[in-house]
């Protein structure tokens, strides 16, 4: 995360999947990188569940329509994603990264390596073990820079 973000937000125990997400397309609401730490550069969200709400459309991943080629995608357990309330409860298992396609790929910051990797969805889908391995899909929040 050193080299993502300009604040210097890069603990590594930090969930930075999030952190990335938010750098990448500008998103800066709830709790922000600036909050960790004081320094230049915009701020990044570092939450996945206050992401989550800002999608303006969400839905479960095997019904993401086919018009929709680029959004966020979101795991963690079923029953920690609801959708017609667009809320994500607060657990250590969620994740967020950010897919294009077809054919679908998907990047996002791996915590253990440290680094942004490129996934198939199926891979991505194996992030987690059952039952935290529900797939959601996100539209980019207003004002994402998705340019």
């Amino acid at each position: 995360m050193r080299d993502i973000c300009e604040r210097g937000f890069a603990d590594n125990g930090a969930n930075h999947c999030p952190h990335f997400v938010s750098d990448v397309l500008g998103l800066s609401f709830g709790l922000t990188c600036g909050h960790m730490v004081h320094g230049k550069g915009d701020r990044a969200s570092i939450r996945v569940q206050q992401i989550f709400p800002e999608c303006p459309e969400v839905g479960h991943w095997d019904g993401l329509p086919d018009s929709v080629s680029a959004g966020l995608v979101f795991i963690t357990r079923a029953s920690h994603g609801n959708t017609q309330d667009k809320t994500m409860a607060n657990v250590p298992r969620k994740h967020v990264g950010i897919f294009q396609g077809p054919p679908r790929q998907i990047w996002h910051y791996s915590n253990s390596r440290n680094r942004v990797v490129t996934q198939t969805p199926e891979e991505f889908g194996r992030h987690y073990r059952a039952p935290d391995d529900a797939l959601f899909w996100g539209s980019f929040p207003a004002g994402a820079n998705i340019g």
